[in-house]
């Protein structure tokens, strides 16, 4: 009776420990692939970075200016409706802290096809940093304080505490359409 006992109990600790090491082989599994993930998004903001910074002055003065930085790889498509998204990482360049994001747009236009880009947005301060990566944003207001200025124009100077940057295949992009795009946290991916 007692080597049952014994026995049994020898084989609910194997159990346990054959099963916590499979749930940890999940879960490593999943970081593993969570870790690529976050390393093709950051390897990708470096190089649009780069790019911009080697081809901008003007966005080489506010990148030193600025608190923070994001940037997004989307795909853009439509025909007469274009919808659109994308992923990114938003960086304090205080601190160091990423909050991996993602970005959807929709709108109504001519033209037909498909166009992916880069996007960086630079953060005057702290606070439009912090509210960025906190919740997110709805480009409607920014759009609208730049309507005044034929869109939001590759310039010298932040708008409402951001400077916003699209990039193409063909390179920088005299306007930047973020009209319709509203980011927000990717949960998985922090």
């Amino acid at each position: 009776m007692v080597i049952q006992r014994s026995f049994a109990a020898l084989c609910v600790v194997v159990c346990l420990w054959v099963g916590a090491g499979w749930a940890v082989a999940q879960e490593g599994e999943v970081d593993v692939e969570l870790e690529q993930r976050r390393l093709v998004i950051d390897t990708n903001a470096q190089r649009a970075l780069d790019e911009l910074m080697s081809s901008n002055d003007g966005a080489k003065t506010l990148y030193g200016q600025a608190q923070g930085y994001a940037v997004f790889t989307a795909t853009k498509a439509g025909f007469l409706v274009t919808g659109g998204g994308g992923t990114g990482v938003v960086i304090d360049k205080d601190t160091g802290n990423r909050v991996y994001m993602r970005m959807g747009t929709g709108g109504v236009g001519f033209g037909i096809g498909a166009q992916t880009y880069d996007l960086v947005i630079l953060f005057e301060t702290e606070p439009v940093l912090a509210a960025f990566m906190d919740g997110g944003w709805d480009s409607s207001a920014t759009a609208q304080a730049a309507a005044g200025q034929e869109g939001i124009t590759v310039t010298s100077s932040f708008i409402d505490g951001m400077a916003f940057y699209q990039i193409t295949d063909k390179g920088l992009m005299a306007v930047a359409d973020v009209a319709g795009t509203r980011f927000w946290v990717a949960g998985k991916l922090n």
